[in-house]
């Protein structure tokens, strides 16, 4: 059975009288890519943004390694990383006195800014670019180096809120083998994304989250046997179907 990172148990959240999440219950592995998926308002944000502790829970618990995140917060916020859908850069700095920023900001040592950056511009491909400010990069390199500055304090978990939306497709394929190579370092990764297929070709397991509620967890191959369909997105579509009869 794989080790547990993240237990959520019964999360809700209102906003007023709205309810954006009606009590949503489910486990994320060590190690693994974990798809979240569903409709625009289906609560995939709301849930993304109470694990990245932007926005508390109005009922239920989250435990990261067996243990409250509400107990010690800022711990928790220590092992985690948040790549947000819409690029929030310093643009008045350089790419590299950026990097330096977040690692200032979780406290790490000089030499470990530097072995970190260091690792992490050869990571990504930004050499060329390290001394230049943000808003020369091209989409795909802002992404890419979005998620480099999600992982400057070599989180456990990093949390991607649709990192491709609205790029080239092949910017997307070059994309998708860095989110790959994540997996391989042992970084346990959240994925938010509208295209199916990049949920099938990343994700060990995928959620579709449906109207605040958990629909199911599963992994694509058994989602597609199981439907009888020849990808995650005609799933998709079928679950979507069956949820508005």
């Amino acid at each position: 059975m794989p080790e547990i990172l993240l237990s959520i148990k019964n999360v809700k959240k209102s906003y007023g009288k709205k309810q954006a999440l009606k009590g949503v219950s489910l486990d994320i592995y060590k190690g693994e890519i974990f798809g979240l998926l569903g409709v625009n308002g289906a609560g995939k944000t709301t849930l993304s943004s109470i694990i990245a502790t932007l926005h508390p829970a109005s009922e239920g618990d989250i435990e990261f390694e067996g243990t409250s995140i509400y107990k010690n917060v800022a711990s928790y916020r220590a092992n985690i990383g948040l790549c947000p859908q819409r690029p929030n850069l310093d643009l008045n700095l350089t790419l590299e006195q950026n990097l330096r920023l977040s690692g200032s900001y979780y406290g790490l040592p000089a030499d470990v800014v530097q072995q970190r950056l260091d690792a992490l511009v050869k990571q990504f491909d930004l050499e060329q670019y390290l001394s230049q400010k943000a808003y020369v990069l091209s989409g795909g390199y802002k992404q890419r180096f979005m998620i480099a500055r999600s992982l400057m304090h070599n989180p456990k978990l990093v949390i991607l809120d649709e990192p491709t939306v609205g790029l080239d497709p092949h910017i997307r394929r070059q994309l998708w083998d860095k989110i790959k190579d994540l997996k391989k370092t042992g970084v346990t990764v959240i994925l938010t994304t509208h295209y199916l297929d990049e949920a099938e070709q990343l994700s060990d397991r995928v959620c579709v989250l449906d109207q605040g509620l958990v629909k199911l967890v599963d992994t694509p191959d058994k989602l597609k046997s199981d439907f009888k369909m020849k990808n995650l997105e005609d799933v998709f579509i079928a679950l979507m179907q069956e949820g508005a009869q």
